[in-house]
């Protein structure tokens, strides 16, 4: 019998989302699968968009090797690029896109020997200041783009800081900077990420890149009739069930004691499973699909819920940690975090797929 934690992924609500995204952004989407799919599993979530997506986007040539090891013909874009200049050689090989974000990358193409052209994503930097060139020296590395004869298409990309927030004015005014570093250059272009999509369509055309969108979660604070469906739910079970009396504590610290005669139930779901430890006393839970709370700390491997409304529970009885009827937004609330954060964190749950 094994553990009875487990993260069930929806494909199907993964393909409606997909689908949701490429109906908001008009254009071609990527479906981006980094990080093993935001926890969801890479492989198995490439394998059921295949037939949808205009193309995938990972994190580094690992993840990209994988996906084509496992049959994936799509085009993979390599969000950061190469790290190295010998991974040019794969680039090449398996007929990857990738970003440029720097001068020096550019002087590591003209110096590799490729079999083919390149297509090259040249990120410039808007406003979030990690990775691109600078919008005043995007055209002149354009051109030396081109006299390199190793680059066939380069697709204009950037990443919005702040396409989540919806009462601000910074996605326009980088959408504005990056029109301006490509005025002339007729190329085409990939602005929007899942906040884009689902928030500023003044941004719409070209490549989309729809991330967190695709697994349900919360890319924006724009409400939508036909909003993106959870894609995971993670479950356990109660693995016992004690009877306290007033004034007893629970858990490390004592940081939650019983005001009143209380029925506690342990779950076999912890920080090490990658529940966030640091939610308080109050955190809801569904047990038999109705709500209830955690009490006091999570440990490494269980955590404790209340059940002194939940008279039917017993050994065995289904706990929902997040899903379907319980979004991990509001859980990553809890946490003071986002809920990408927890579908990447989770781990030693048995992964089980639904068509």
């Amino acid at each position: 019998m094994s553990r009875p934690l487990t993260a069930t992924i929806s494909l199907s609500a993964l393909r409606h989302n997909y689908l949701l995204a490429n109906r908001l952004h008009g254009g071609r989407v990527l479906a981006i699968v980094k990080a093993n799919a935001y926890g969801h599993g890479a492989v198995r979530c490439a394998q059921a968009l295949e037939d949808l997506a205009d193309g995938f986007g990972v994190a580094a040539i690992e993840e990209a090797l994988q996906l084509r090891e496992a049959g994936i013909k799509k085009p993979i874009l390599l969000l950061e690029g190469w790290f190295e200049a010998s991974e040019l050689a794969l680039i090449d090989q398996y007929d990857l896109w990738t970003a440029l974000h720097s001068e020096a990358q550019i002087a590591d193409i003209e110096a590799a020997e490729l079999s083919r052209p390149l297509t090259i994503w040249a990120k410039i930097d808007t406003g979030m200041h990690r990775l691109g060139l600078q919008p005043a020296a995007f055209k002149a590395a354009y051109d030396r783009m081109q006299a390199s004869g190793k680059v066939g298409k380069v697709i204009a990309m950037t990443h919005f800081a702040r396409a989540d927030e919806l009462d601000v004015e910074a996605t326009s005014q980088a959408a504005s900077l990056f029109q301006a570093a490509i005025d002339g250059l007729g190329l085409e272009t990939s602005l929007c990420n899942s906040g884009a999509i689902l928030g500023w369509p003044t941004t719409h055309g070209g490549w989309g890149r729809a991330g967190i969108m695709l697994y349900g979660g919360v890319g924006t604070d724009r409400v939508l009739p036909d909003w993106p469906l959870p894609v995971m739910a993670l479950d356990s079970q109660l693995i016992a069930i004690r009877e306290l009396s007033r004034g007893e504590a629970i858990g490390y610290g004592a940081r939650f004691v019983t005001e009143q005669a209380t029925r506690m139930g342990v779950v076999a779901c912890g920080y090490a499973d990658g529940y966030p430890r640091i939610v308080p006393t109050g955190t809801p839970v569904l047990i038999n699909g109705r709500r209830s709370r955690i009490l006091g700390r999570v440990s490494m491997d269980m955590l404790v819920v209340d059940l002194s409304e939940h008279p039917e529970a017993v050994v065995g009885t289904a706990v929902r940690l997040w899903g379907e009827g319980l979004p991990a937004s509001e859980i990553a609330a809890a946490a003071g975090t986002i809920d990408y954060e927890l579908f990447c964190n989770v781990k030693r749950a048995r992964l089980i797929y639904q068509a």
